[in-house]
């Protein structure tokens, strides 16, 4: 059973090409887009307006998530 303490999702403020909105994450989803962006050499925002580019999803929360997902998932062993 879950604690009642603080909650797991967080919700984040992004500027996408001079349009501020939002998206709710959880901490490791937030934790490993900041790592992936470390590794590239990018800022999150930069990395975020990248996946905004190429996302196919309609929301961007889930276009995040499966971005993250995708990468550690298709990452050498």
């Amino acid at each position: 059973m879950q604690s009642l303490g603080k909650s797991p999702v967080v919700k984040r403020g992004v500027v996408v090409r001079g349009v501020r909105t939002s998206a709710t994450l959880e901490q490791a989803f937030w934790d490993g887009l900041k790592e992936i962006a470390h590794e590239r050499g990018v800022t999150v925002k930069d990395l975020v307006a990248e996946i905004e580019a190429a996302r196919e999803c309609p929301n961007m929360s889930s276009a995040i998530r499966l971005f993250v997902l995708a990468h550690f998932r298709d990452r050498p062993v």
